[in-house]
């Protein structure tokens, strides 16, 4: 069972892989959901995570709000992208969407830029309607994202009262993308959500005891 620890900046990092945290996920602004670190925080985590052999993931997100952007957006995120490869981050973490489905187009082109690195498909995810959701998993699917983070629901919703859609999501995929459970997974109560869903890893700002 992988434990992401959702870390804004390097402060907490540390900590966290020494509480258990298997992979991180980085980001900065957690108050707006999390955008992309600087070059600097990426390249200090990075030395630190590699060192302790735990896995990076690093957010690509060029502002907060909604996760639709233009051209000069799509751009900025190109170009952080490079930056994560040049620093041999293990990934990153995006997602775009176009009126209410995926931004295919540049979904396409941030994947194309990101050659080998893992990508995980962020909770813009749960702005997708259900019918959409499960269409969405497909797409990815095809264009080899390795996994989908999403809460399972409205952020108003808690982790456990998303717990059947969740396992309807997981079934869904079955195994061919690994659907990441986020957002109000706390080390106090992320047994339980291992117990009742058939995933590997779980996400969360409080995942492990910092």
């Amino acid at each position: 069972m992988i434990k992401e620890f959702c870390a804004e900046n390097f402060e907490h990092i540390p900590q966290a892989i020494e509480a258990g945290a298997g992979r991180i996920e980085l980001c900065d602004n957690l108050a707006e959901g999390g955008t992309t670190p600087s070059y600097g925080v990426i390249k200090q985590t990075l030395s630190y995570t590699k060192e302790k052999n735990i896995p990076t993931m690093v957010m690509i997100r060029p502002r907060g709000g909604n996760f639709e952007y233009d051209e000069a957006e799509a751009t900025i995120m190109k170009a952080d992208i490079e930056i994560c490869k040049k620093l041999h981050a293990d990934g990153i973490v995006f997602g775009c969407l176009k009126a209410g489905w995926l931004d295919e187009e540049l979904i396409q082109s941030l994947l194309e830029q990101a050659e080998a690195l893992d990508v995980t498909f962020h909770m813009a995810f749960d702005e997708l309607s259900v019918e959409n959701q499960y269409r969405a998993i497909d797409w990815l699917v095809d264009h080899g994202v390795k996994r989908i983070l999403t809460h399972g629901g409205s952020a108003k919703t808690t982790i456990v009262e998303n717990i059947p859609h969740l396992k309807k999501l997981i079934s869904y995929a079955n195994g061919r993308i690994i659907i990441l459970p986020g957002a109000g997974i706390r080390f106090d109560n992320v047994n339980q959500v291992f117990s009742q869903l058939d995933s590997s890893e779980a996400h969360g700002t409080k995942i492990v005891n910092v």
